[in-house]
């Protein structure tokens, strides 16, 4: 005997398809009272996953209060059953006299293993922190509140709230929700996924919001597989990135799906999810004195922004604080340790735009604090001193032909010796850079000579004959070569000869000036 998913009554196991034909009346093991015998109410309670999905919703509401709205009367509780008489101690009690019999829902053991991040998750909107995208005029909040969930892409960096977005706004809309991550989802499994979405949606009219976390790691092939089901409307595609979705999405699935920013939060919005799990969770850790506000305020401030990272600092906090003789210096540098920094993504490319542009403002400063930040957070050494070659020739260049020798032999000291003592070669070379002079006047005359190729025709403008090479005589007896006028036979090398094809002759590349001629209205104004 098997139990029938749909009315739940025993049926023989080879007769369950039979018994889900006949729209579960037929084949049920125990007896049960005819339809005639059934009130007409008692017909009603009977559900029927082949009825029309305009007569299911008609079903539910005719059963709900006439005033509620839909989405109150999905979370509304059934009407309590007559007072029940209870007998505790010899005394009658009904169940509306106390609370105290009111069962309360289990927890299991995997959600008491969770972290403190994972049970602190919101489970409204409302409890989202800094986002005001979902906030009480949200465009995205909008969308969600009138059922019209679009396929959408969450970029935004980590702890800021994407994958409880993604839950949130499946259990509004009562939609099946499911979790697919690149490490374990093929191609394969996508389509069966789609085929049960697809299977839901005739039979019930449910949807199905497939939720793909760091989605930027997704194969070509697995984000190709997408195109068909969500272009269709067949499934509703969340997929949440910390890298820039430009970059990392394929065009075509990108073009089918909203994109949505998440805003980094701020120090005010951590510190208020810090006091809230405080004072929810705190009890249960029974923290000593040293986690205080003036420490809230360090972990918010040292977690840049992630939530997540915040909570399992402040959760090893209130551990730690425990231990005898610790000082609350001891704890700061137990938890924080390292910086806030990702190797591969946007904060690898933003710092080391932010080094390089402190340098060519000739800001030694700053470029200095870039580069401790680097280091402290473990980018590659070697990466640093390439770009500093870069520095030399694109920003430096003809004003300090020396600082490209210089870059160069920071590169090759920084492969000999390596971290930690390279550390003063790139300090060395950095600060040499950021006060040496600039000129961009080869870099602006390759540019120019670039932006003169993109013309029509000059690309292809044949070499000057006397300007050819000549190594056979063939080419000899064609004159290639032949009026040419070898610049170390004559007096200061001047000879009357033209180099440039003739459509070009007298045009300019390189320019006169170092570096530009705007002037920064901004400086007047500091003045």
């Amino acid at each position: 005997m098997v139990s029938c998913p749909i009315c739940g009554n025993s049926v023989p196991s080879l007769k369950i398809n039979d018994h889900i034909d006949s729209n579960c009346q037929n084949f049920i093991d125990e007896p049960t009272p005819s339809t005639g015998d059934l009130t007409s109410s008692q017909k009603t309670q009977v559900p029927s996953f082949f009825q029309p999905t305009s007569a299911r919703k008609a079903s539910t509401q005719s059963n709900s209060h006439p005033d509620s709205s839909p989405s109150q009367n999905a979370t509304r509780k059934r009407p309590s059953a007559p007072e029940a008489e209870i007998v505790t101690d010899g005394n009658k009690k009904t169940r509306n006299d106390t609370e105290q019999f009111v069962k309360r829902p289990k927890v299991s053991a995997l959600q008491k293993a969770a972290p403190l991040a994972e049970r602190m998750r919101p489970r409204t909107l409302d409890d989202v922190c800094g986002q005001d995208l979902v906030g009480p005029h949200g465009v995205l909040r909008g969308l969600i509140e009138h059922d019209r969930v679009p396929s959408m892409i969450l970029w935004g960096g980590p702890g800021t709230g994407k994958t409880t977005i993604a839950r949130v706004i499946a259990s509004m809309v009562g939609s099946r929700f499911v979790e697919i991550n690149s490490t374990s989802s093929g191609v394969a499994e996508c389509k069966k996924i789609f085929s049960d979405a697809k299977s839901e949606l005739n039979l019930t009219g449910r949807k199905t919001i497939i939720f793909c976390d760091e989605i930027h790691r997704f194969s070509k092939s697995q984000q190709d597989v997408f195109l068909g089901p969500v272009e269709s409307g067949q499934v509703t595609l969340i997929g949440a990135t910390t890298e820039n979705p430009s970059f990392k999405v394929q065009n075509a699935l990108l073009s089918r799906c909203r994109t949505f920013t998440l805003t980094k939060l701020t120090d005010e919005d951590v510190k208020s999810i810090l006091d809230r799990a405080l004072q929810v969770e705190g009890p249960n850790y029974s923290p000593s004195a040293l986690v205080d506000d003036e420490l809230i305020n360090y972990l918010a401030k040292f977690s840049d922004g992630d939530a997540r990272t915040s909570l399992n600092l402040l959760e090893l906090a209130m551990d730690l604080s425990k231990r005898p003789g610790i000082t609350k210096e001891e704890l700061k540098r137990s938890l924080t340790k390292t910086l806030v920094y990702d190797r591969a993504g946007d904060q690898h490319y933003d710092t080391i735009s932010a080094f390089h542009k402190s340098l060519r403002g000739s800001d030694p400063d700053a470029a200095l604090y870039y580069l401790a930040r680097m280091i402290q957070s473990g980018e590659d050494p070697l990466y640093i001193a390439r770009r500093l070659i870069v520095v030399a020739s694109e920003d430096i260049g003809l004003a300090d032909n020396s600082m490209l020798t210089l870059a160069i032999s920071t590169h090759s000291a920084v492969e000999k010796i390596g971290l930690p003592e390279a550390r003063i070669n790139l300090a060395h070379a950095t600060v040499a850079m950021a006060l040496s002079k600039k000129s961009t006047r080869s870099y602006r005359g390759l540019n120019n000579a670039f932006a003169a190729l993109a013309e029509p025709g000059i690309a292809g403008l044949p070499i000057p004959i006397h300007l050819r090479n000549a190594p056979t005589r063939l080419m000899k007896e064609l004159g290639y070569g032949k009026e040419y006028k070898y610049n170390p036979n004559y007096l200061n090398g001047e000879v009357a000869q033209e180099y440039l094809p003739e459509e070009l002759q007298g045009r300019k590349f390189l320019e006169d000036l170092d570096l530009g001629h705007q002037v920064d209205q901004d400086l007047n104004r500091q003045r």
